[in-house]
Parts: structure tokens; sequence; C-alpha cells
């Protein structure tokens, strides 16, 4: 067996099968609808407060630890927007209500 393969071995043994959900506090903030435009981007989000972001607004929320569930990766030279994998395909921000 290459060190490659035993390295990835090691690090599959040491995990768990579980999928980690983060469940939110009571006061957090999170992402319950989207909108979307005609090519199906996402361009604005509402959260459980009522209150309404655009996408810029929702990243600066999101990269200030003010948004739970939501991470900002960078893709074609910019910040983007998704949410943070657990496994439940329910709670991924393209699978939201619109509004």
């Amino acid at each position: 067996m290459d060190r490659f393969t035993e390295a990835y071995e090691e690090y599959v043994k040491s995990g768990t099968n579980k999928v980690n959900v983060n469940i939110p506090k009571e006061d957090a903030t999170y992402i319950t609808a989207v909108r979307k435009n005609e090519d199906g981007d996402l361009i604005a989000f509402k959260t459980n407060t009522g209150e309404e972001l655009d996408y810029v607004q929702t990243l600066e929320k999101a990269k200030n630890g003010q948004l739970f569930g939501v991470d900002v990766f960078q893709k074609y030279g910019r910040d983007i927007i998704r949410s943070e994998p657990d496994g439940i395909k329910e709670n991924n921000l393209d699978h939201l209500p619109e509004f």
C-alpha cells in the first residue's frame, strides 16, 4: 500500500459516520427564504427575523458571523454564499422557499 492510500485510510478510520447537524440558538439569525433572478441565481435572502437582504448585505453579515448556517468561499475570483454542508438537502439555500 502506498503512503497516500495509507494516509487516506487512516483519515477515514479517524472520522465518524454521523453528520454533525448544527442547531441554531434561539436568538440566532438564519436564512429562511431566497429570491432568484430569471437565470436561477440567488440574489436576495430573507431571515427568520423578517429582514430582507441583498447579496452584498448577506455576504457582509455572513463574513461577520451574524448569520447561522452560511459559509462564504471564493469562486470565480469573488466571494460566494452557500449553506454550511450538513448533509441535509432541504436546508440548502437553493432549496429554500422563494419570497
